[in-house]
């Protein structure tokens, strides 16, 4: 870490360490290293402000990104539209079983709507062929 000396309006000095030289800096988040950068600069600069990063050059979280399937999922968009297209139910069923939601944890509890939608769906397919047929 650097030091340097902040003078202050009385006369009297105080040694501050910075961070800008601090190995471990990337280890911290993003708000945490904006907000060290802009006190380096704040005692380094004496007091004025100086420019850190864009404002549109943002860094975004893992899961940020909207949903496929206009923001509400694969999942929830499969249970929805499976009532008018039942086989919508069994693709996300097997998009379930195959731990699809891994890929972003958001989708899980859609896909098990649909999945328990599905079952509930057979059997009472299975039960309206088992009583035309007895």
């Amino acid at each position: 870490m650097a030091e340097n000396v902040k003078e202050r309006g009385d006369g009297s000095a105080e040694l501050v360490n910075t961070m800008s030289d601090n190995k471990h800096a990337s280890l911290m988040r993003p708000a945490a290293r904006y907000y060290s950068a802009i006190k380096d600069a704040m005692v380094c600069g004496k007091g004025r402000y100086t420019f850190v990063k864009d404002v549109d050059d943002v860094e975004n979280g893992a899961y940020d990104k909207p949903l496929p399937c206009f923001g509400c999922g694969i999942g929830w968009f499969s249970f929805l539209l499976g009532f008018v297209f039942p086989f919508l139910w069994y693709y996300a069923t097997f998009l379930y079983f195959g731990n699809y939601y891994r890929k972003d944890p958001r989708e899980r509890a859609g896909l098990a709507a649909s999945a328990i939608t599905a079952m509930g769906f057979s059997l009472l397919l299975l039960v309206i062929v088992a009583f035309r047929w007895f």
